[in-house]
């Protein structure tokens, strides 16, 4: 099960958390929101313990919306000690979603450092 947050919990649920977290941020007038959710509940499953999977409504968190300035949605960042480490938005599709979890999950747990995730050109600006 996803943990749904909001502006009150984002500081100690996200960037306070010791394991690195997987922001899902969404809304629900956004059907391709909805059809990654599969997806993103199966990367879930396969990296228990190494990842925290969240979900961010932004029409309802307008100030986390803006603060880490979501042109599109989904946009997903990955957060390790409060620091982004990679930011997925303007995905194609499904099969591209699937590419970037696969990859983070394998490279990022062969070594939890961001440069690694630089390494893979990764866009690891906020």
């Amino acid at each position: 099960m996803v943990l749904s947050v909001n502006e009150r919990t984002f500081t100690p649920e996200v960037l306070e958390s010791p394991t690195p977290v997987l922001v899902h941020f969404w809304a629900p007038w956004c059907g391709l929101c909805r059809l990654i959710n599969p997806q993103l509940a199966r990367f879930q499953a396969e990296s228990v313990g190494k990842f925290k999977l969240v979900d961010i409504n932004a029409d309802q968190n307008f100030k986390l919306a803006n603060t880490y300035r979501l042109k599109t949605l989904p946009t997903i960042i990955l957060f390790e000690s409060g620091q982004i480490l990679y930011r997925f938005e303007h995905f194609r599709g499904r099969d591209d979603l699937d590419t970037a979890l696969k990859t983070i999950l394998q490279r990022y747990t062969e070594s939890s450092n961001y440069q690694l995730l630089e390494a893979l050109g990764c866009n690891t600006n906020s």
